[in-house]
């Protein structure tokens, strides 16, 4: 018997464990672990050398998809939406569905993480 949950797993991410709520709070403070930093990083009351900056996000990334990676798949809306919507599209045999109920967590965790991070960023003076 084929795996459909293995064919959805090719093009899209899905939760170590569902659990709605949890899986929302894990994708908004992971956004916000990435964004403040970057805020940080790239403002101008932080003197970082030149050329060290994408470095630094680079491990910044590297350090959150290891610690909050786990829950929800290490999901983002560029690796969840667009593969998610060819695996609807495309006619691939025994595919089972796209759990489409799933997709809104890895869109909107991140968006509402934005916000969030934007503020805290104003609020500590990041930006000005």
């Amino acid at each position: 018997m084929e795996d459909k949950g293995a064919k959805l797993g090719i093009f899209c991410t899905a939760p170590a464990v569902r659990n709605t709520p949890a899986n929302l709070l894990c994708e908004i403070i992971a956004t916000i672990m990435l964004i403040v930093p970057v805020f940080a990083l790239t403002s101008k009351a932080v003197a970082v050398p030149a050329g060290k900056v994408p470095y630094m996000v680079g491990i910044l990334i590297w350090g959150i998809g290891l610690s909050l990676g786990g829950p929800t798949g290490y999901a983002n809306p560029a690796r969840d939406l667009g593969p998610r919507i060819a695996h609807a599209i495309l006619p691939i045999a025994g595919k089972g569905g796209s759990d489409w109920g799933y997709a809104w967590i890895p869109r909107e965790g991140p968006f509402i993480g934005g916000v969030y991070a934007y503020y805290i960023a104003l609020a500590a003076g990041i930006l000005k």
